[in-house]
């Protein structure tokens, strides 16, 4: 497996979301229009620190609403070119991104997996430049343990445990850093997903108590009435929702809006406009739809793919030679969708 709001409606939105958060301090205001800084574009590591997760909400430090609308790689050496301090500028700056997910591969799809003879130092290396590069342009990152052909998250569990034991202790000092931990489980119901996370999450938390964990879910990240019937019992977790605007409709909509409703914390690690296998037909009407929906709900969301990859998911042209500078004229209409829709609402 691999979103249109009117203004006039903003205030109401931010009302809402913010009473799904804790009680704290009111943030620092922006000069210009008096909307807290951890609100919409202003969700940024430098005025809302650490994020933590409050009421079914993503909040930053001092309690306040937390939206993050960023872009994920694909397969990170596949796409390691655009892990460029440029474009990463670019993106911050005038494509008004406040997240970037690095999506490691752990099986083979195309090249060698993490868990399957990949190479691992490359891989860790590309997470480590990733990780700066965002902490330096001011942008959340989602380290992205992307689980899809291998299906069952228990299949690799140690080589999990050991990663982001790692990971965990060599940023638990930093401010922006996620930890996605399954990325799309597959033919395993919840019970063994659950499992797979009652394992690693003690192992990232033993490093950085406070960190914030997604946690996928079955159905390639689509089936949050299971969690609803037996959430994992930890502070701090989001649990992950994938749509492809093409494939997934009202009836999906419905799904998220009911467990956004109970109370379930969720996060769209993983959006396309396109059907769900990455390709045509691009689906924008229903993608409006989708980003309203999220607006309202507060659910922070991240497009696949900013990539060259030739598929219509894909935000850059596969023609392009170069990977930032980028001009209108280097998008697909999958790019072109994605700048206007982010310049509509996250603005720095």
């Amino acid at each position: 497996m691999k979103k249109t709001m009117v203004f006039l409606l903003a205030a109401a939105l931010l009302t809402a979301a913010l009473a799904g958060c804790a009680k704290a301090p009111e943030a620092a205001a922006d000069p210009n229009d008096g909307i807290a800084v951890c609100d919409d574009g202003r969700a940024r590591p430098s005025s809302c620190g650490k994020l933590q997760v409050l009421n079914g909400k993503l909040c930053g430090e001092d309690g306040q609403s937390a939206m993050l609308r960023g872009v994920s790689t694909h397969d990170l050496i596949v796409t390691e070119s655009f892990l460029n301090d440029q474009l990463f500028e670019e993106l911050a700056r005038d494509g008004g991104v406040n997240l970037f997910r690095l999506a490691m591969y752990t099986h083979g799809v195309g090249v060698m997996g993490y868990c399957t003879g990949g190479d691992r130092a490359r891989y860790e290396e590309d997470i480590f430049k990733g990780v700066e590069l965002a902490k330096q342009h001011d942008m959340y990152v989602i380290i992205d343990w992307h689980i899809l052909s291998d299906g069952d998250p228990n299949l690799y569990v140690d080589q999990a445990k050991a990663f982001f034991a790692r990971m965990a202790e060599k940023y638990s000092g930093y401010n922006n850093v996620l930890y996605e931990i399954c990325n799309e489980p597959n033919g395993v119901d919840w019970a063994a997903v659950k499992r797979y996370a009652q394992e690693v999450i003690p192992v990232i938390r033993e490093k950085d108590p406070r960190a914030v964990v997604i946690v996928g879910d079955p159905q390639w990240s689509s089936d949050l009435r299971s969690v609803l019937a037996d959430p994992l019992d930890y502070e701090n977790v989001l649990y992950t929702l994938h749509f492809y605007a093409a494939s997934h409709k009202e009836d999906s909509r419905a799904a998220v809006a009911e467990a956004s409703a109970q109370g379930l914390p969720i996060f769209v690690t993983e959006y396309g406009v396109t059907a769900a296998n990455g390709g045509f037909p691009r689906d924008l009407e229903s993608a409006d739809l989708w980003v309203e929906l999220l607006e309202r709900e507060r659910i922070s969301y991240c497009m696949w793919t900013f990539s060259k990859v030739a598929e219509p998911c894909s935000a850059v042209r596969s023609t392009v030679p170069k990977y930032n500078g980028f001009i209108r004229e280097d998008y697909t209409a999958t790019g072109l969708w994605l700048l206007d829709t982010l310049a509509k609402r996250n603005t720095r």
